[in-house]
């Protein structure tokens, strides 16, 4: 039996997030339509049933792949955004001039969206018609998702349409769980500083500050994130959930996280060779955002002021250290 456009998945990028949630829907039976730009991605999943970015995961032959956001659009009324902060934008853009008002809209980027450092659903809302968005994040890990291990995440939205279809489509218990929320503002933001913590604990474990410490570290990031998140609108103890600290736990363990790999890769004075990472993107637009708020981040400075070139991870961690001690 052919699918519906409305049982349909559309997943809006080959990486490694978007492909492992094409896998692991399509081995439910959920229809899925993975919609890449690159040929060679679309030619490679086509002939090997593999994905350059997920070697070493079968995708299973219900994933239809198309290069058309057209075709996209048709096969779809649901769609995940799984690109990257810096490709969200014209992607939006390319997708605005074939939707319509009946297609709706989750995305999983984590991080604000270049170059205006905006939240992904503000962005949407600009680029297209799209009149009902929402935000996935949460501590869901593409090897997992693979594998068909536990996995979850929370859904954002100011719609209950939008909460009901993420969970109807997405929701595989037990390998993926779907919680909900409405706070859009603070698991967007949550989720964007998560992934910047993430790389704050590779650097840390690089330079083997030890465990005391490193608890420390993570107590004061969720509350000078949730400073944030309320001074931005959204609820403080959003952080504490799914999308903000769960996330951190889980990602911080993960020696194939790459906001993990990449603050190790600082940690070992490899910044300047070492390509940024949504974490790493992060750190640096979150930090805009907190200087515009008038809100106090000693960590997230430290480590933005790493990824920038602009301090040593000796100079970040004294400077995070002592401002810390000033606030208390």
């Amino acid at each position: 039996m052919t699918a519906t456009k409305g049982d349909t998945v559309g997943i809006v990028g080959a990486g490694s997030f978007g492909t492992a949630l094409a896998v692991a829907l399509a081995r439910a039976g959920r229809a899925v339509v993975l919609y890449t730009r690159t040929p060679a991605v679309a030619q490679a999943i086509a002939t090997t049933r593999r994905c350059p970015r997920l070697p070493d995961v079968a995708v299973p032959e219900a994933v239809r792949v198309v290069e058309s956001p057209r075709e996209l659009a048709a096969a779809a009324r649901f769609l995940v955004i799984a690109v990257t902060s810096t490709d969200v934008g014209p992607r939006l853009v390319e997708l605005g001039a074939v939707l319509d008002g009946s297609h709706l809209i989750v995305h999983a980027v984590g991080a604000l969206a270049a170059p205006d450092d905006v939240r992904v659903s503000e962005l949407i809302e600009r680029a297209t018609p799209v009149l009902r968005a929402g935000v996935l994040a949460g501590p869901a890990l593409p090897g997992d998702l693979a594998a068909g291990r536990f996995a979850s995440m929370v859904v954002a939205s100011a719609f209950d349409e939008v909460t009901a279809e993420t969970r109807r489509l997405l929701n595989l218990p037990p390998a993926l769980r779907l919680y909900g929320s409405r706070d859009v503002i603070g698991v967007e933001l949550a989720s964007a500083l998560a992934g910047a913590y993430t790389a704050a604990l590779g650097l840390a474990d690089g330079v083997k500050v030890g465990v005391g410490p490193r608890a420390v570290l993570v107590t004061r990031a969720v509350a000078e994130a949730a400073r944030l998140l309320e001074a931005a609108g959204g609820q403080a103890r959003t952080f504490a959930g799914l999308a903000g600290l769960g996330n951190l736990l889980v990602r911080g363990a993960s020696a194939d996280d790459p906001d993990y790999a990449f603050g190790q890769a600082l940690a070992r004075g490899e910044a300047a060779t070492t390509r940024p990472t949504e974490g790493a993107r992060a750190a640096v637009t979150a930090l805009r955002l907190a200087e515009r708020k008038r809100v106090r981040m000693p960590l997230l400075a430290g480590l933005a002021a790493v990824v920038a070139g602009k301090a040593s991870v000796a100079d970040a961690a004294r400077l995070a250290a002592d401002t810390v001690a000033a606030e208390e």
